[in-house]
């Protein structure tokens, strides 16, 4: 009666497949079954070859060969293999995979089964790779398979080249002078507005996929970034952190060492693709009224016909302390792309300062330091930063003598509680309140810092709960203004 029971039957069945399936995987029979059974699909289908020589008639190395082999250490199914050779890498405590002899590698594209095979002997004793693929599926995925090989080759070219710093260098040659770019910033690590680091990295991971968009609009693949702010802000980390971030070279070009016209085109020409050019302090070389290079020099330098032939695939960025007296033709776009304000700290940056130095998220001193910048004091990142460190051990310690810098060092040098704006604009955009960064001025452009804190302990005075805590805070503030 039990056996004729359909239901039981079933139940039985579904007990002994999950007991085969788990016998199966506890003692590794599942990947012998599996290899069977691939040998016996492929009994039915019939395969085309084609050889990829390391080494070519003239006995030169095959570029493809290369790209190929990088491609295939690549592929998680290396891992899979039956055996596979360990081998340290370029960078330090680096191990990676690497093909065997005669070993085959199975990739999947396109829904469609390729395999790779590694083969001992071939001119000259050199290594072949053959690449078997099935002839219903050649003329879908042949083509298209090998130009995936080159886009993966290249992305893992640029992950493993070591980046270079370049410097132009009072020498005969007036060439530029290479040393290793090892600068540790990142986009992770820079102190920024999470939305505003969000915004550069969106816009820098859309210019490396804009190759084909740019060429079909008739434009150069470039992009120009303008970074302007006070000394100390950081606006130097986050070049660095743009070429970690691109995998991109960086030349510094230091206008003083460029004697004239010519020689700056000499130096653009020389710059290789993959690259961040960078200018910096260009209103401050500008406002000195150079002898040896003209406006027009640096402009065209900017955006003129050399730089359309020889700027592709290249960042440049151009950094200011301040572009108020800059003239406007320098800004306009199409030779400023992107402006940045990288401005003195406010209490949010501040925070985010303290989480990464410090690894304090909250403190019992934050609302004094909130209200030393409110009341118009502040310090840039670089300074507060290093107080940071100095004290790490403590962040008290550190909290307390930051306030102390704000009050002796940081007053007035704020924008209080109507200035600190972080800026990300595209062309030469100015803020909604028509001043750059949007920080709040006078009549003339002088800062109105002095106004602002008196009403704000006027204001403190009137709205506080604490009249002793107020009566302190403001007698602290009315003995610095005297």
């Amino acid at each position: 009666m039990i056996l004729s029971n359909p239901i039981f039957l079933v139940i039985v069945t579904i007990c002994m497949f999950v007991a085969i399936r788990v016998a199966l995987y506890r003692t590794g029979l599942v990947y012998i079954v599996k290899k069977w059974w691939w040998w016996f699909e492929d009994c039915f289908h019939v395969y085309q070859s084609f050889k990829v020589p390391k080494f070519n008639e003239s006995m030169q190395e095959n570029q493809l060969y290369g790209r190929v082999t990088d491609y295939l250490n690549s592929l998680t199914s290396i891992e899979e293999s039956d055996f596979t050779n360990l081998v340290t890498g370029k960078k330090p405590n680096e191990i990676v995979l690497q093909l065997d002899p005669n070993q085959t590698i199975e990739d999947d594209f396109l829904g469609a089964k390729v395999i790779w095979q590694t083969e001992g002997s071939g001119a000259g004793g050199s290594r072949n790779l053959v690449l078997k693929v099935r002839k219903a599926d050649k003329r879908r995925i042949l083509r298209p398979y090998l130009q995936h090989i080159h886009v993966v080759a290249d992305e893992l070219e640029q992950k493993k080249r070591e980046l270079k710093l370049y410097m132009n260098v009072d020498a005969p040659d007036r060439a530029w002078k290479p040393v290793p770019f090892t600068h540790p910033s990142t986009l992770e690590t820079i102190s920024m507005e999470s939305d505003l680091k969000s915004k550069v990295k969106s816009d820098l991971e859309s210019f490396l996929k804009a190759k084909q968009y740019y060429h079909r609009l008739g434009r150069v693949w470039k992009r120009s970034f303008l970074l302007y702010g006070p000394s100390g802000t950081g606006k130097s980390s986050f070049v660095a952190a743009m070429a970690n971030f691109l995998g991109y070279d960086v030349y510094d070009l230091d206008l003083s060492r460029v004697k004239d016209d010519s020689e700056l085109k000499i130096l653009l020409l020389q710059t290789t693709t993959k690259s961040v050019i960078v200018i910096e302090d260009l209103d401050r070389y500008l406002a000195e009224k150079p002898a040896g290079l003209s406006f027009s020099g640096i402009s065209n330098f900017m955006d003129g016909l050399l730089n359309s032939c020889c700027a592709e695939e290249r960042v440049m960025v151009f950094t200011m302390n301040s572009k108020d007296h800059v003239d406007p033709a320098f800004l306009r776009p199409g030779r400023i792309d992107v402006h940045i304000h990288f401005p003195l700290c406010d209490f949010g940056a501040f925070k985010n300062l303290a989480t990464s130095y410090l690894g304090v998220k909250e403190h019992k001193l934050f609302p004094q330091v909130e209200e030393i910048f409110l009341s118009g004091s502040s310090l840039s990142p670089a300074e507060i930063g290093e107080l940071m460190i100095a004290n790490r051990n403590s962040p008290s310690r550190a909290i307390k003598s930051v306030i102390t810098a704000l009050q002796t060092d940081g007053d007035g040098r704020g924008g209080g509680v109507f200035g600190r704006r972080v800026g990300f604009d595209i062309g030469s955009r100015k803020s909604e309140s028509g001043e750059p960064g949007g920080a709040f001025c006078r009549e003339g452009g002088v800062p109105a810092v002095r106004d602002i804190r008196k009403l704000y302990g006027f204001l403190r005075m009137k709205s506080s709960r604490s009249p002793s805590h107020s009566q302190s805070f403001d007698a602290d503030s009315a003995h610095r203004e005297g």
